[in-house]
């Protein structure tokens, strides 16, 4: 990863701040990428904050005008902040909270994928990795808007893979089950957390997907659900 520019989203999230670190150690140049990130998150000269907000179509082109700028160029975008809601049938669901997820889980990472596509397809090898979740494959009832928008959030990712594959770029996305994060910790006191997915080993995943020995994984849609099968 020596001399790779890495952008990651919601870098210093739950599960970002495993994935920017990994990275970090791998010997990448990270741009950091929150609403609210700071310098001092992480102790690396090869670290950059950038505070931003990527939800708008003009937000994600700035953060990604601002990696060119920069550093001339951008190899690789790990893609992890998206949001949650649920507790509603489908019968029940506001037009609030359904627009929302997908404003938060696919419109985002539209605006994303279309404000870098144009800069990796430069660097003849780049590499796209989104956080989806099992929810995309296997819905349950009370969380219909959530699937559905990780559902196409799957779909885009692959037919971005599909349209880049010519210049060197692969796609791929990773459905984790439930994630042992402070944030689910909260939500969820009384949970077997010896069943859910540790932050450090998808991070270890993306690590690998980010470089060249996964240069032939393409469109993929790996589930990690540790032992909660």
């Amino acid at each position: 990863m020596k001399g790779k520019v890495v952008l990651v989203t919601g870098a210093n999230g739950g599960l970002g701040s495993h994935v920017t670190q990994a990275l970090l150690d791998a010997g990448a140049n990270v741009v950091g990428v929150s609403r609210k990130i700071q310098q001092s998150d992480f102790d690396s000269p090869a670290f950059t904050a950038l505070p931003a907000e990527i939800a708008t179509p003009s937000g994600a082109k700035n953060v990604a005008d601002k990696v060119v700028a920069r550093f001339g160029r951008l190899d690789i975008v790990v893609h992890t902040v998206g949001g949650f809601a649920g507790g509603q049938t489908v019968a029940e669901t506001d037009d609030a909270t359904f627009q929302q997820m997908f404003e938060l889980n696919l419109n985002s990472t539209f605006y994303l994928l279309r404000a870098v596509i144009h800069v990796m397809r430069k660097t003849g090898n780049g590499r796209i990795i989104a956080i989806g979740s099992r929810a995309a494959l296997e819905p349950g009832a009370g969380i219909g808007a959530y699937s559905a928008s990780k559902a196409a959030m799957v779909s885009l990712i692959r037919t971005v893979a599909l349209e880049n594959k010519d210049a060197g770029i692969t796609a791929n996305i990773i459905l984790p089950g439930t994630m042992d994060t402070p944030a689910n910790r909260r939500a969820m006191p009384n949970a077997d957390v010896s069943k859910w997915v540790q932050p450090a080993n998808i991070a270890s995943l993306i690590t690998w997907l980010a470089g060249d020995a996964a240069k032939d994984v393409n469109g993929a849609v790996i589930p990690v659900y540790g032992s909660d099968v």
